[in-house]
């Protein structure tokens, strides 16, 4: 079984109706979360299917999961919590067939799915440890300078079509397994919104795998929120700077070596095929 969870900002039900609708329709979701960092309440939310969290200020992404994961750690029946978007589109029936995976692999920490645009164009969400050039320097330069270092940051060679090993997997989807959460951590709440995925997925990946499982999908309507100029964007870079900060920014070993593995097995793997 598992639990969900859900952070809103100033969303409307109808945002989420369709989402929480097929969380519930699914045989192993115990609850859903609405945890709401949004500066007033709204209490068509309590309608729902659902626990319904007002936290009366805007903790941050990682902070607001983080009350949900809390919760469903102190249930031992539940052996996994799915941190979710509410922009994310699924089929009720890809989470048994993932719960299914995760209990037949003990050694996945974290799974991700393929993830495609609502206009069917696969979004490339598989990602090496970045390096401040990816997250800083290819945010300002135009794109056709930073093409070839973008597709291999982002896996493309591997095609993303089979199960592979990823240290950097989206929080759109994060679909993860209690007992390896208890071991690492949760989400790094010094992270307001941003790279608080990174750094999960960069701690979970030291001890448990972190997969890219393409065997089902969903939809994610993803917006850029932070590229233009306004608030979100002196966030976005505040926080890429705290990221850096405890890990690393020029010299950092084991980004740079974990890195090299993956290029090496996308490669090899390749050559075989």
């Amino acid at each position: 079984m598992l639990n969900a969870s859900i952070v809103l900002y100033n969303h409307k039900p109808s945002d989420i109706s369709v989402l929480v609708r097929n969380l519930r329709n699914s045989a192993v979701v115990s609850k859903i979360f609405l945890i709401d960092n949004s500066p007033e309440k709204n209490l068509e939310f309590e309608k729902f299917p659902a626990v319904y969290i007002f936290n009366n200020q805007n903790i941050g992404y990682g902070a607001a999961h983080n009350i949900a994961i809390k919760k469903t750690m102190e249930d031992a029946n539940i052996e996994f919590h799915l941190v979710i978007n509410p922009d994310i589109g699924l089929e009720s029936e890809i989470l048994q067939k993932i719960e299914n995976f995760m209990k037949e692999n003990l050694q996945i920490g974290l799974l991700m799915p393929k993830i495609f645009s609502p206009d069917g164009k696969v979004q490339y969400l598989c990602k090496l440890i970045p390096t401040p050039s990816d997250l800083l320097l290819r945010r300002f330069l135009p794109k056709s300078w930073t093409k070839k270092r973008t597709a291999k940051f982002e896996m493309r060679s591997s095609g993303y079509n089979r199960i592979m090993h990823a240290p950097y997997l989206s929080g759109c989807f994060m679909f993860l397994r209690i007992s390896a959460l208890r071991e690492i951590g949760l989400f790094d709440e010094r992270f307001f919104m941003y790279p608080e995925d990174i750094d999960l997925t960069r701690r979970m990946y030291r001890k448990f795998r972190t997969v890219f499982y393409p065997e089902v999908s969903v939809t994610h309507s993803h917006t850029r929120g932070s590229y233009g100029y306004g608030k979100l964007f002196f966030i976005h870079i505040l926080n890429i700077i705290k990221y850096f900060n405890k890990w690393g920014w020029i010299f950092d070993r084991e980004r740079d070596k974990i890195n090299r593995q993956i290029i090496t097995q996308i490669n090899t793997i390749n050559r075989k095929s």
